[in-house]
């Protein structure tokens, strides 16, 4: 009998809400918060406050896309965390009174499971194949970077994490320190597609296993600058496309080299990317050709599944409820990385 699942995401500034049947993607609607490109970031209070604008919008206009009634709901998953605590307390709030009101059981979802797992999420009229267990996952983002191990649906053991920055955040670092807006990510990426990765050349962290790091790129980074522009106050602005181009080749170096290492300490040849990072082009095009390459199965996102969506957490929420893992109605928001479950 099919499953219709319900999901609801709003861990960060994008609220989100999906409707999925048997994986198959009826719904994603998406409302972002222009107001955090003012501060050159997120705003945690002004996110909830629009969260809270924006949720029952999205809800109404899944459920109206989709072309099914609420009481057709069999569960409704919400994003339980990790986040920005506000913004997850909208979307868990919501999520329990939409289920008292139509009798509808909960399923809490890891975001960051959601991400991994968005690979399943099948598009009507054009199935896709999905990654066989097991796989590694590389989940990169501006909150987290790790390399998981994902045995089953809701197995997953993380291999490598990062010790202190995301590669996200550095990302948006290098924006912020050359002056190019919020979010940072798409303009880097765009420049760097403009510039020479070869002509500068950042340092590049030693740390042991499959940990990353990122704290020291950036540092790398900023005396870059500030050495080069004590001779030419101009180096920035003549020199911008080639800076993002080597400080993003740089990035995805450190990236795939702990990826190479945990391919040959597993002997694991398929490979899939996640979270808000794997929109990026130079990243995309490099496992695609490592992929070539080493013979590795590679799975990439579509780029409407990188970002913050319901319909990730509602694929989760589907696998959750299928083994009968539903979440009881006082369970609280956590801001902090929850385990993998």
């Amino acid at each position: 009998m099919s499953k219709i699942i319900l999901g609801i995401e709003s861990s960060c500034d994008d609220t989100s809400a999906a409707v999925i049947r048997d994986s198959e993607l009826l719904s994603n609607i998406m409302a972002s918060q222009e107001v955090h490109r003012l501060y050159g970031g997120v705003i945690p209070e002004l996110a909830s406050r629009a969260h809270q604008l924006n949720i029952l919008p999205c809800v109404s206009q899944a459920i109206d896309q989709a072309g099914i009634r609420q009481e057709d709901i069999d569960a409704i998953a919400f994003t339980r965390g990790p986040g920005l605590l506000g913004s997850l307390l909208v979307g868990t709030s919501f999520a329990k009174g939409l289920s008292i009101a139509l009798g509808k059981p909960l399923v809490e979802v890891n975001h960051l499971q959601g991400h991994i797992l968005s690979h399943f999420v099948q598009v009507p009229g054009a199935h896709k194949p999905v990654p066989q267990f097991p796989f590694l996952a590389l989940l990169v983002s501006g909150g987290h970077s790790q390399i998981v191990r994902v045995d089953d649906y809701l197995d997953f053991t993380v291999l490598g994490s990062t010790i202190d920055d995301a590669v996200g955040e550095a990302f948006d670092k290098c924006a912020k320190v050359l002056g190019l807006g919020y979010p940072g990510g798409p303009i880097i990426d765009s420049l760097a597609s403009q510039g020479d990765p070869e002509r500068f050349k950042f340092a590049k962290p030693h740390i042991a296993g499959l940990d990353y790091s990122f704290s020291g790129v950036k540092t790398s980074l900023l005396y870059f600058l500030r050495d080069n522009m004590a001779i030419d106050p101009a180096f920035i602005d003549n020199n911008k496309a080639d800076i993002c181009a080597s400080f993003q080749k740089t990035l995805i170096d450190i990236l795939m080299d702990k990826l190479f290492k945990a391919v040959k300490q597993t002997g694991i040849r398929t490979v899939a990317i996640g979270g808000g990072v794997s929109a990026n082009s130079g990243l995309r095009d490099r496992i695609a050709a490592e992929g070539l390459k080493r013979g590795w199965t590679t799975f990439i996102p579509e780029r409407r599944f990188t970002t913050d969506n319901a319909a990730m957490i509602a694929i989760v929420g589907q696998f959750k409820y299928e083994r009968g893992l539903l979440c009881p109605i006082d369970a609280a928001p956590i801001s902090r990385a929850l385990d993998y479950k």
